[in-house]
């Protein structure tokens, strides 16, 4: 996880980025447990109820479990249905208003993946 959090958005929801982060990248593996609330509160200087705040919310996604008096964990296809989720938002947040855009200005397919090759040609350059 970072070490430090920012303005940007509501610190539950960077809290609950975080953990998911480090499912994605692996540092987070299926049964592994995850930082308590009070670990969260007292490393980042929080209010433990804003730390539960975003563990609940994962918890409600199915992405981490409580075991009662143990603690939470990464629950078993937490990853996969990360990585499903993030493809989607992707597809959403790049891939469609990038095809939207090569449509308005007549490229094509092949000069888009040239583009994202690194290849350029004469009718493609900017």
């Amino acid at each position: 996880m970072k070490s430090n959090l920012d303005e940007s958005q509501p610190i539950f929801h960077q809290i609950s980025m975080m953990i998911m982060d480090d499912i994605v990248d692996g540092r987070l593996m299926v049964e592994e447990q995850v930082p308590s609330t009070n670990e969260l509160s007292r490393f980042y200087n929080i209010n433990p109820a804003t730390a539960r705040k975003g563990l609940q919310s994962l918890v409600d996604k199915g992405i981490i479990y409580k075991q009662r008096g143990v603690g939470m964990f990464v629950a078993k296809g937490a990853r996969e249905a990360l990585l499903v989720e993030r493809k989607q938002h992707f597809y959403e947040e790049y891939i469609k208003p990038l095809l939207e855009e090569a449509r308005r200005i007549h490229m094509n397919e092949d000069m888009i993946v040239d583009l994202i090759r690194g290849k350029k040609d004469k009718e493609s350059e900017l």
